[in-house]
């Protein structure tokens, strides 16, 4: 007779004790320190933690490098890396991070740390496990990202002030499908949400107007990293 064991990633477990993933290597693309262009946090001298591989195809994806490049390094070796930065935020971000079962570990030992930690995941991925402590930027993929319905429902248990829900827009479809999303979840009345115009698809002052117009609650970002520095340049 076989005996199957679950474990609830839920409220109550104690997060930490995913820390036996600590001893596994994480795939790295690339560690840089830099501004903070997203998120209410933008503005920030931030350490950016890029890992590597993703799952999703998203249209207006500008990380598409880090679909496979990136060298495996150790969590101790990560850590002494952000620690050679003059910075009290931390973003860990992809590819997709959720994928590698060390980074719960890494984000829990840079929470101990006192450091301003946030993650940036696609959304189809449950953030039970994640260390409470991190601020969580969720993605809820529109109909234009080509990856539609991926949106993992479990998620919206974190609609609380300390999470934020962002939403890439392309179109005015795509417009649509956010605004209505956000109010059937009541989104705009338990958390931060973020709109964001596909830089590549979308002008900034279409949305800008779009939201006025509507009388949208969203938060208007843009990513202001492609304002300051190259559209196309990396590690900035």
């Amino acid at each position: 007779m076989k005996v199957w064991i679950f474990l609830d990633l839920r409220e109550g477990m104690e997060y930490r004790g995913l820390r036996m993933a600590e001893a596994q290597d994480i795939k790295i693309n690339e560690i840089f320190f830099s501004i903070q262009g997203e998120s209410s946090w933008a503005g920030y001298p931030t350490v950016f933690v890029r890992t590597s591989g993703c799952h999703l195809r998203c249209t207006y994806c500008d990380t598409t490098y880090a679909y496979h490049a990136g060298e495996k390094m150790s969590v101790d070796a990560i850590m002494d890396k952000v620690q050679s930065f003059p910075a009290a935020y931390v973003c860990i971000t992809g590819g997709e991070p959720l994928l590698q079962p060390a980074v719960y570990g890494l984000m829990s030992r840079l929470c101990d740390l006192n450091y301003h930690v946030s993650l940036e995941t696609s959304g189809d991925k449950p953030c039970g496990a994640v260390d409470p402590r991190v601020k969580k930027i969720i993605d809820v993929k529109t109909p234009d990202s080509g990856e539609p319905d991926c949106f993992h429902l479990d998620n919206l248990r974190f609609a609380d002030r300390e999470t934020e829900f962002k939403f890439v827009i392309c179109s005015e479809r795509d417009f649509t499908w956010a605004e209505k999303f956000a109010l059937e979840n009541k989104l705009f009345e338990k958390s931060n949400v973020l709109y964001s115009p596909s830089f590549k698809n979308l002008e900034a002052r279409w949305l800008a107007e779009k939201i006025l117009v509507e009388k949208s609650k969203a938060r208007m970002q843009v990513q202001l990293h492609k304002y300051i520095w190259s559209p196309d340049a990396r590690g900035v």
